[in-house]
């Protein structure tokens, strides 16, 4: 089971609302850090260990700068996810770009910052090379196809546009050596929000596997080997989370099963978590508005899609409480909106839960990844501030909320519509 509790009385929150009206998304340092201390702890036995956090999972510089300080790097997937990991001092070769349909302007970047660069497609060498140069190290993303199990957020291997087939791989590799590349890395993504032990670890048996095969034909010794970011969480109470050091054994013996006897014992394993790291550790906090009973019972939030799209997109499951109801008995069914114009605009839908009455504060679990990050101004709504629970207990905004200003800041029209 997982426990499921705000780090924040009811006291305290409402102290936090009189400055900060809701909604907001605010996130547990304390927790952050520690769970990232966990990680990495869980593979100390590596020759090296690597977490490139997920930028695009929560992309707020102050986030960076707290994983930065706990020794993570960043995977960024953009230009501006370069521009942001190097302003939060995450610079040179802490920086992965795994991107796909890249731009030229994305490779120029990384190439200036002294990126590692993580190719989606065999074609892409030809296209970095005249665009922006080749980068002093070089990784290729593997797709294995049927050989592994997908899911709904990914979708089944075979039928992602991500990544290269094994003949692709060795091809990608030879043709690289060939124009000079003396550093390599490997890498794969192919699951997401994965929380079977057997799941992760056949994704490193494939992999590990694969580098071994390519050092032997090859006699390439990978720099690092990433398994990418797909370590789920526990969404639902019931839930188990992944047991991190079990994680790291069966790594290890892996490592020690295919690595090793293939020469590639000084090959550091690389993650790019984002969900992981601070998916459990963010939340959002929301008024109700209204109350609705027509053929159900509809509870009305201040927040909407906009501010949390997991629900609507995926049918994904967040958890919530109601402030100073956490023990009370959930004997009444709602289904619990948002203001926007769509009718999939729901966090939950016949979701048990106490009586809920107008002014009550619902938060909302599990919004530290992909919560914030996916964001839209779609109905004209405005983003929702980001607040940053500190270690000795004070609160830090770490982004306002967006005003009417800003939605109309990149709009030319003949200033009739908003006057200053």
């Amino acid at each position: 089971m997982a426990e499921k509790v705000f780090p924040i009385s009811q006291e305290q929150l409402e102290k936090i609302i009189e400055k900060y009206p809701t909604p907001f998304h605010i996130y547990d340092e304390k927790a952050i850090r520690a769970n990232l201390r966990r990680f990495k702890k869980a593979f100390d036995w590596a020759p090296e260990f690597r977490e490139y956090f997920a930028v695009k999972a929560l992309p707020n510089p102050r986030i960076l700068q707290i994983v930065s300080e706990e020794g993570a790097g960043a995977d960024c997937s953009s230009l501006p996810e370069l521009v942001l990991a190097d302003a939060s001092g995450i610079h040179g070769e802490k920086i992965m770009l795994t991107s796909n349909d890249t731009p030229a302007d994305e490779f120029q970047k990384a190439i200036e910052l002294g990126a590692i660069i993580n190719l989606d497609d065999i074609s892409h060498i030809e296209y970095l090379e005249k665009n922006a140069g080749l980068p002093k190290v070089m990784s290729f993303r593997y797709n294995p196809g049927n050989l592994i199990e997908g899911n709904d957020i990914i979708g089944k291997p075979e039928e992602a546009k991500y990544g290269l087939t094994k003949e692709q791989m060795f091809e990608a590799y030879k043709i690289a050596m060939e124009k000079g590349v003396k550093r390599f890395g490997l890498h794969t993504m192919v699951i997401s929000n994965e929380t079977r032990l057997e799941g992760l670890l056949l994704n490193a048996r494939i992999v590990f596997t694969l580098a071994a095969e390519i050092s032997k034909q090859l006699g390439i010794k990978f720099e690092f080997i990433n398994l990418g970011g797909g370590i789920g969480i526990p969404y639902r109470p019931e839930d188990t989370a992944v047991d991190l050091e079990a994680l790291g054994e069966g790594v290890h013996k892996l490592y020690d099963e295919i690595l090793v006897p293939a020469g590639l014992t000084n090959t550091a394993i690389a993650y790019e978590s984002g969900r992981a790291i601070t998916g459990p550790y963010g939340y959002l906090v929301s008024t109700v508005l209204h109350e609705k009973k027509t053929y159900k019972d509809y509870i009305g939030l201040d927040a909407c899609m906009a501010n949390l799209m997991r629900p609507a997109m995926y049918g994904s499951y967040h958890h919530m409480i109601i402030m100073g109801k956490e023990n009370a008995p959930c004997d009444h069914v709602y289904d619990i909106t948002g203001s926007l114009c769509e009718n999939n605009d729901k966090f939950a839908i016949d979701r048990k839960m106490p009586k809920i009455d107008i002014g009550d504060r619902i938060v909302i679990f599990d919004t530290g990844a992909h919560g914030h990050a996916m964001g839209f101004n779609y109905n004209g709504k405005l983003r929702s501030a980001e607040l940053l629970l500190r270690e000795d207990g004070t609160v830090e905004l770490i982004r306002r909320a967006e005003t009417i200003e800003d939605y109309f800041a990149t709009l030319y029209y003949d200033g009739s519509v908003l006057k200053k």
